[in-house]
């Protein structure tokens, strides 16, 4: 039995939360799957899995096993990046965790750069939905969060974004311009899918002296979401006024398809980052990865897009 496969597929198995979508992911049969697991329980002498026709479960020796299986590997991984840097050629796969946003709206444009920089990386995205910290399983994480959590990771600072009220060229030719946030109850609203929603919608103005908290739903509210693009489409489509970070909306901005409502006034700050676990050994190839994010996202505590854009908040 080739142990160290086998262990590699009984973690993926409970990564992917079945048998089925282990050999999936790792493009064997299921019956291979089903097979390594078995072989590496009658080696070990234990049950790993409880098995039913609705979940899988793992036992309790089970669980021991897989906290040490998942070091097992990333010890195999950092011994084999490390035997790779001896060549110093920044190659292999690099497996991100990113919110759907950053990789729609920023990653994909600046990923061809870094293609012709190292054609030798193959990069490997995942974006299933929002992403506040770290997560152990990926080499790199990119993560929006206000205030960075505590957790045993690096992280480095890409660059601040504000959310920002925008709206269609079209629309504010038809409906009117705002010019205090009092007057946003005369618009259609798309409000902005952040749980600060919770404690009311508050503006502020660039220069801190200003501050006015709208209710959660206003009078003439036309879309809510939490899908931060369907606001972004909605509100390029002139439905109403929108609340977008301005990592989103940094094209249309300078396209002029979208329009900034008040400039002088914000919704609040956020930071993005980008982190990985706490390693001895980085790989090359993750190295050189974050240095271009700091190198295209500027590293600072700046919102980068807006100045781009010729439009940050006004004091």
């Amino acid at each position: 039995m080739d142990q160290l496969r086998a262990i590699k597929v009984f973690v993926r198995v409970i990564d992917e939360g079945s048998f089925a979508g282990a050999a999936r992911a790792l493009d064997l049969a299921p019956a291979v799957v089903t097979r390594l697991v078995a072989e590496l329980e009658e080696h070990l002498g234990t049950r790993l899995l409880n098995r039913t026709t609705r979940r899988l479960a793992l036992t309790e020796i089970g669980e021991a096993y897989l906290e040490r299986a998942r070091r097992i590997l990333a010890d195999v991984d950092e011994a084999a990046a490390l035997a790779a840097s001896a060549t110093q050629e920044v190659r292999g796969l690099l497996r991100i965790l990113c919110p759907p946003a950053i990789a729609v709206h920023q990653l994909a444009k600046h990923l061809p750069r870094f293609h012709r920089d190292y054609p030798a990386v193959t990069l490997e995205i995942t974006s299933p939905g929002p992403v506040e910290t770290v997560d152990d399983g990926y080499d790199l994480t990119i993560f929006l969060t206000r205030d960075l959590p505590d957790g045993d990771f690096i992280a480095r600072r890409l660059a601040r974004s504000e959310f920002i009220m925008c709206a269609s060229p079209d629309y504010l030719d038809q409906r009117g311009r705002p010019q205090h946030p009092l007057q946003l109850k005369e618009h259609d609203a798309l409000l902005p899918p952040t749980s600060i929603l919770m404690r009311g919608l508050t503006l502020q103005r660039g220069d801190g002296a200003e501050e006015v908290t709208l209710p959660i739903v206003p009078s003439r509210a036309a879309l809510s979401t939490t899908h931060m693009d369907t606001n972004y489409a909605a509100a390029l489509h002139g439905l109403g006024v929108a609340g977008l970070p301005s990592f989103m909306v940094e094209d249309a901005l300078l396209e002029q398809a979208l329009e900034r409502v008040m400039p002088q006034w914000r919704l609040f700050s956020t930071t993005l980052w980008a982190g990985m676990p706490t390693r001895k050994y980085v790989p090359a190839r993750t190295r050189a990865f974050l240095d271009f994010l700091l190198q295209v996202f500027g590293g600072e505590d700046r919102d980068p897009w807006l100045v781009a854009a010729g439009c940050a908040t006004c004091p």
